[in-house]
C-alpha cells in the first residue's frame, strides 16, 4: 500500500471504529464488574 494522506472520511470512520471498541470493551468491562456485584 502506497501511502498517502488520509481523507476526512477516513479519519471519521477511524474514530468510529475507534469508539465502538471503547465501547464494546467498556460495556464487558461493567458488565463482568456489574456480575460480581460490585458495582451495585
Amino acid at each position: 500500500m502506497e501511502k498517502k494522506k488520509k481523507s476526512t472520511f477516513q479519519k471519521i470512520t477511524n474514530v468510529f471504529v475507534w469508539i465502538m471498541i471503547i465501547a464494546t470493551v467498556g460495556s464487558l468491562v461493567f458488565g463482568a464488574i456489574s456480575s460480581l456485584g460490585i458495582m451495585g
